[in-house]
Formats: C-alpha cells, sequence, structure tokens
C-alpha cells in the first residue's frame, strides 16, 4: 500500500529525512514515531506530495505520489487543521463531501453516519466555533473517512482528546481494522499505538532506527515507551 526506498529530504544543509525505506501491506495498522523534528511530519507530507522527495522514491498503491492518482482513495487528517468556525461540524462534512465529488443523496447519508460514528449526535447543528478542541478534532477526523477510503493518514488524531474521546477514537479505528482498511498512525500517544497498530518505524535524526512488529519491538520487555525512549535517546 505504501513503499518508500531510499526516501531522503534536504533542506539546503538540512536532511530532514535520510535514505528511509520500509513498507505498509494493505489492511495494516502502522504507526510512525519519532521524537520532535525526526522527520515524521516530512514523510508524510512526501506521501501526500506537498513535499517532493530530493532522493528515492515514495508511492502510494504502486503509483508514484509525484502522480495526483496515487491520492484517490486517501484520507488524511492533519495535526493543524481548520474547519470555518461559521460552518457547523455537519455543514463541513457536506463541504468535504462535495470536495470529493460525492453524489449528494449518498453525501447526505454518508454524513448521517459518520455523525453516528465520531459520536457528535446532537452538536452536529452547531458551529464549530462553540466546539471544544477535542470537538473540532473529532469532526475533522470525520471529514477524512467521507469517501470511504482505501487508506487513512492520522496525523495525531486523538491531540486534544480527553480520556472518553481517546478511548472511542480507538474504538473506532478498531472497527475500521475489522474492515479491512489501511491506516499510517503519526502519534506520540505510545500507549494507544501499542494497543491499535500491528507495525512501527522509529524515526529519529531523520534516518529510521528500527520498523518491525509491536510485539516484536517490545519482545524484550519493557512498553512500547520504554523501548522508544532507548532508542531515541541512543
Amino acid at each position: 500500500m505504501i513503499e518508500l526506498r531510499g526516501a531522503t529530504k534536504r533542506y539546503g544543509d538540512l536532511t530532514a529525512v535520510d535514505e528511509v525505506s520500509f513498507s505498509v501491506r494493505p489492511g495494516e495498522y502502522f504507526a510512525l514515531l519519532g521524537p520532535n523534528g525526526a522527520g515524521k511530519t516530512t514523510i508524510v507530507r512526501m506521501l501526500l506530495d506537498f513535499t517532493r522527495p530530493t532522493a528515492g522514491s515514495v508511492s502510494i498503491g504502486g503509483v508514484p505520489s509525484t502522480q495526483a492518482s496515487a491520492r484517490i482513495g486517501v484520507g488524511y487528517l492533519a495535526e493543524n487543521f481548520h474547519i470555518p468556525p461559521y460552518l457547523s461540524g455537519l455543514q463541513y462534512l457536506k463541504r468535504c463531501a462535495d470536495l470529493l465529488d460525492v453524489p449528494r443523496s449518498e453525501g447526505d447519508d454518508q454524513c448521517r453516519r459518520t455523525v453516528e460514528m465520531i459520536g457528535m449526535q446532537g452538536r452536529e447543528h452547531s458551529p464549530a466555533g462553540t466546539y471544544s478542541k477535542g470537538m473540532l478534532q473529532r469532526f475533522a477526523l470525520g471529514g477524512a473517512l467521507l469517501g470511504n477510503p482505501r487508506l487513512l493518514i492520522l496525523d495525531e488524531p486523538t491531540s486534544g482528546l480527553d480520556p472518553i474521546g481517546i478511548r472511542q477514537t480507538r474504538e473506532l479505528l478498531e472497527r475500521l481494522k475489522q474492515d479491512g482498511m489501511t491506516i499510517l498512525l503519526n502519534s506520540h500517544l505510545l500507549s494507544e499505538v501499542e494497543k491499535i497498530c500491528d507495525t512501527a518505524a522509529i524515526i529519529n535524526r531523520g534516518r529510521l532506527v528500527v520498523k518491525d512488529a509491536i510485539t516484536a519491538i517490545t519482545g524484550h520487555g519493557g512498553t512500547l515507551e520504554d523501548v522508544f525512549l532507548r532508542l531515541v535517546k541512543d
């Protein structure tokens, strides 16, 4: 589903991503981990063609990420998203459906189902300017789920959520996993990553430190957080 081969991104003298190679299989829940500034967001940006690799290759479904067709069927939740404060959550979802060219009759039904999936019934008609950060996060996630994407790229999807919201998001992602969706998750909440994801890649200073099944990474004892702290410290 996703493949990086020697992916490198330089900004002048700064190498943000340094010859990173890994792949994500269809249906896999894959965590991209690393400290701030490690290169995770740059990798996501290369996948979405917001920026292009200086060297190496990045592809989705066997199609180079530089081609627009690679992003068909890809849902994306940005860490720093924006919902206009004058739109209601439901209006925002309908705008997203329109941008995806979902037929209006089908789109209205998808939006209603999405409101239920993200647990925002009863607040979907309120202006976004009245929402908490966690509520905005849920509607942003809902927008990424419209159009039945085959691949979901999530950048800190639980940011701003309270413990109930985090649990609800985890339960939603677990249901999507049963439906065979592929997810690339960029998160600092390692306890949740350990519960949800199958595989993880840890990036530090632009380089791939380890990529393996989470059970293998933690197999020598300790939690994912323990292993993460040891690896990035070194």
